[in-house]
């Protein structure tokens, strides 16, 4: 029986169209700059659309400037920004639904609690009210979804009892970055769960 599949490094992972499109930007204006003659355009252009994974990219791209507006999707995490705002908020699903997303403010503490219902707490476009918040989320015969971005740092310290509280599934730079805004995720899964995953926002 084969071992577990070790997971990708990031370099070797797919890109996608909406990436190759940035990076064909980022051509295009090293051009305009004159960083670039047409011929190199043309050849730098092709083997950006014909580039598979974010290793293809970096000889293309290696002597050129990226700025914060044409560097590759997958190569920006994405930290949320800490406004201030509420000290604390409550949400409450019963037998029904408690969700926040898109952009809003995360509170210094939400409790949320979800009682044969469920909660989906997206925070990849929040903004943060402290630079670290605190959800405490109980759920009893329920579930949470949670998602944040790749640039979050994430504690999870919730309890599963006949259940279960999943933290992400890998690591990012964040994690080992004391300057990101952290996230800290408490409370107890009776007989449900609470799941916290890590996505980038689609192109």
């Amino acid at each position: 029986m084969s071992g577990p599949i070790e997971p990708l490094h990031p370099s070797q992972q797919r890109i996608s169209d909406a990436e190759r499109h940035q990076v064909a930007e980022l051509l295009r204006e090293a051009a305009g700059d004159g960083r670039i003659d047409l011929d190199e355009l043309d050849e730098r252009l092709e083997a950006t659309y014909a580039a598979k994974t974010y290793a293809d990219l970096v000889p293309i791209t290696h002597d050129l400037p990226v700025t914060a507006s044409t560097q590759p999707l997958a190569h920006r995490a994405a930290r949320p920004e800490v406004v201030g705002g509420p000290r604390s908020e409550r949400g409450v699903a019963i037998m029904g639904g408690f969700e926040r997303k898109g952009v809003w403010t995360v509170p210094e503490v939400l409790n949320v609690l979800c009682i044969m219902g469920g909660a989906e707490l997206d925070l990849r476009e929040a903004r943060f009210a402290a630079r670290e918040v605190v959800l405490n989320v109980t759920t009893f015969m329920g579930g949470a979804e949670i998602t944040v971005s790749e640039g979050t740092r994430v504690v999870v310290e919730g309890v599963g009892i006949m259940g279960g509280y999943a933290g992400p599934r890998h690591a990012t730079d964040a994690d080992n970055d004391p300057n990101a805004p952290l996230v800290r995720i408490r409370g107890v899964a009776i007989m449900g769960g609470v799941n916290v995953t890590r996505k980038r926002l689609r192109a």
